[in-house]
C-alpha cells in the first residue's frame, strides 16, 4: 500500500481508539451511578461498553484511572478552562465576574453526577478519597490564583475577595440551592453574580473606610 496512506490509517486508528475510550468512560459513569463504585467491576464496564475486558484494561489500568478520565471528560464538557481564559481577557472586572459566574454554574450543573461518583468512591477507596481531596484543593489553588490576580488589578483586598469567591462558588452551595431548594441553574447564576458584585462593592467600601481612618489618625 502506498506510503502516503500511512498518516490516514494512523488517524483513523486514533479516532477509533478515542471513540472506544469514550464508550468505556460513559459505561463506567453509568454503572458507578447505578450500582456504586465499589459494586462495579471492570468486567461489567466492558459488558456495558460492548468491548472485551482486555480492551478496558488496555485503555484504563483500574477503576481509579477511570475516575480521573470521568473528571477530565467533565472538565472538557463544562468548557470552564476556556471560559476563565476568556474572562481574564476582559478589561472590566464586572465582565470577568459575569463569565466566571457562568463558568461556575456550568461546572456544577454538569458536575453533579461526577461529584456523586467521587463521593461514593471516596467512601470505599482511601486512594479515591485522596484523589478527590487533591482535585478540590487543585480547584482552590488554580481558581484562587486567577481571582487573586483579578482582585489585585481592581485594587481590592485580594485575600478577602478570594475567600468570599471560593465560599460562594463551592459545590455544596449550588447543590443546596438547585438540588435542595429547587432553584433553576439560571437563578443560581444570577444569585451568584449578584453576590460577587456585592462583595466587590463591600471590599471597596471597606478600603474607603480604612483610608478614612488613616487620614483621621494623621
Amino acid at each position: 500500500m502506498p506510503e502516503s496512506n500511512a498518516p490516514t490509517r494512523s488517524t483513523h486508528r486514533q479516532r477509533q481508539a478515542e471513540a472506544t475510550r469514550t464508550l468505556i468512560v460513559q459505561a463506567a459513569t453509568d454503572l458507578f451511578l447505578e450500582t456504586g463504585y465499589a459494586g462495579t467491576t471492570m468486567d461489567a464496564i466492558a459488558l456495558r461498553a460492548g468491548v472485551a475486558v482486555s480492551t478496558v484494561y488496555g485503555a484504563f489500568t483500574n477503576k481509579r484511572t477511570l475516575l480521573a478520565a470521568i473528571r477530565e471528560a467533565w472538565h472538557q464538557a463544562t468548557g470552564q478552562r476556556d471560559t476563565y481564559r476568556l474572562a481574564g481577557e476582559q478589561p472590566e472586572l464586572a465582565d470577568r465576574l459575569r463569565l466566571a459566574a457562568h463558568a461556575t454554574r456550568r461546572q456544577w450543573e454538569l458536575g453533579a453526577r461526577m461529584m456523586a461518583i467521587y463521593t461514593a468512591a471516596a467512601a470505599s477507596d482511601p486512594e479515591a478519597a485522596l484523589e478527590l481531596g487533591t482535585a478540590l484543593n487543585g480547584r482552590r489553588t488554580n481558581i484562587g490564583r486567577i481571582v487573586r490576580a483579578w482582585a489585585e488589578e481592581a485594587h481590592l483586598d485580594a485575600a478577602r475577595f478570594n475567600a468570599a469567591y471560593l465560599a460562594l462558588t463551592h459545590a455544596e452551595v449550588y447543590l443546596e440551592l438547585v438540588g435542595g431548594s429547587g432553584w433553576t441553574p439560571d437563578e443560581y447564576e444570577a444569585w451568584l453574580l449578584g453576590h460577587l458584585n456585592a462583595e466587590v462593592l463591600e471590599c471597596r467600601t471597606a478600603a474607603a473606610r480604612a483610608a478614612t481612618r488613616g487620614t483621621d489618625v494623621d
